[in-house]
């Protein structure tokens, strides 16, 4: 029987394989693009969790499909988070991703932003050619949940930057998840799931209860990355320790310290918080982490994935699945993992 690590790596193996090999273009005569397929291929070639890809892959196995059936899909989930990550960096101003300068960091914000542009489009294209597999039905549902994980990503990508911009302190638990559930939950769990889901040929009864298990093992994920980004390994988690700090981010850990903080402790966090980010010292970043610690915020903020974490595996031990038994036990493993992973 595979465990969860191995089978992980398995499908990530086999996704990298065919992003590198089979997908994306890899040289021009025309030198200017010869950088362009360069820099599409850098954030593919790094290394990554594999996690959207794998459960694609699991759940089609589960609901009676074929692993074969599904590779091309669970590539382009990671084609989505490549492009959107790229985009997401330069917005979020970040400096490391997946242990290594983020791409516009590389080179250029404009040169990032096509590279991006670029894959995006890739995707899309590399959608329409499963028609060749999984017949025009199949297709155009892929191609449908796509659009709507993309229309979801985008509106918690808005939320979370409008909060920073606004300078919005008014917000509480429903407004983080709501915002994780958009931004997080679709393409991180829901959408994985649903598009395997979909490639087997479930029916609406398994898709909706797939939803239901993805949106809140998806915020619970969220959580859980929100406290690696202040506690974790930074050579494991592969971002910059305290990013979230110095990107302004409503995290739920940030949001329960300053609920629970004294007036003055919230209005210096606070102003703290709404500093650019490079303008934020050391001793900024260390007052927040103080409060947070004082709350014991981050302790609370883990049991509260750990709540939803359950929640969303009575949702999934609820499914009937008609495939392979060991997929739907990995299934449950990695519902377990997400809010209890180190990386």
């Amino acid at each position: 029987m595979s465990t969860l690590d191995s089978e992980i790596k398995k499908v990530k193996s086999e996704v990298d394989r065919l992003i590198l090999d089979e997908l994306l273009p890899s040289s021009s005569p025309i030198p200017e693009v010869e950088l362009l397929y360069k820099m599409m291929r850098d954030y593919p070639s790094r290394p990554a969790k594999g996690f959207r890809p794998f459960l694609c892959v699991t759940v089609c196995r589960a609901a009676g499909g074929s692993r074969e059936d599904s590779l091309l899909t669970a590539a382009c989930i990671e084609l989505f988070q490549h492009w959107i990550l790229i985009h997401d960096d330069i917005e979020d101003e970040s400096e490391l991703r997946r242990g290594q300068p983020t791409l516009h960091l590389k080179y250029s914000r404009a040169l990032a932003l096509n590279a991006g542009d670029a894959l995006h489009a890739k995707m899309w294209g590399v959608l329409l050619s499963n028609e060749r597999r999984l017949g025009q039905e199949k297709t155009l549902n892929v191609l449908g949940e796509f659009a709507r994980m993309v229309g979801y990503t985008t509106e918690g990508q808005h939320m979370e930057l409008g909060w920073v911009r606004e300078k919005r302190w008014d917000l509480g638990e429903s407004d983080y998840f709501d915002m994780c559930t958009r931004k997080t939950s679709w393409y991180t769990v829901a959408s994985p799931c649903r598009l395997g889901a979909m490639v087997a040929g479930s029916g609406p009864g398994t898709l909706e209860s797939l939803k239901e298990f993805g949106i809140k093992l998806g915020v619970g994920f969220q959580i859980q990355d929100d406290s690696l980004n202040l506690i974790g390994d930074q050579g494991k988690y592969g971002k910059a320790k305290s990013d979230d700090i110095l990107e302004g981010k409503r995290t739920l850990i940030l949001l329960h310290a300053l609920g629970k903080a004294e007036a003055a402790e919230r209005a210096k966090a606070t102003s703290i918080m709404d500093k650019e980010r490079g303008h934020k010292t050391g001793e900024d970043v260390a007052y927040v982490l103080g409060l947070i610690d004082k709350y014991r915020s981050i302790e609370y903020s883990q049991r509260r994935a750990r709540d939803l974490m359950e929640e969303a595996l009575a949702v999934l031990n609820d499914i009937s699945w008609g495939g392979e038994k060991e997929a739907a036990s990995l299934l449950e493993s990695f519902s377990r993992f997400a809010v209890e992973r180190q990386w």
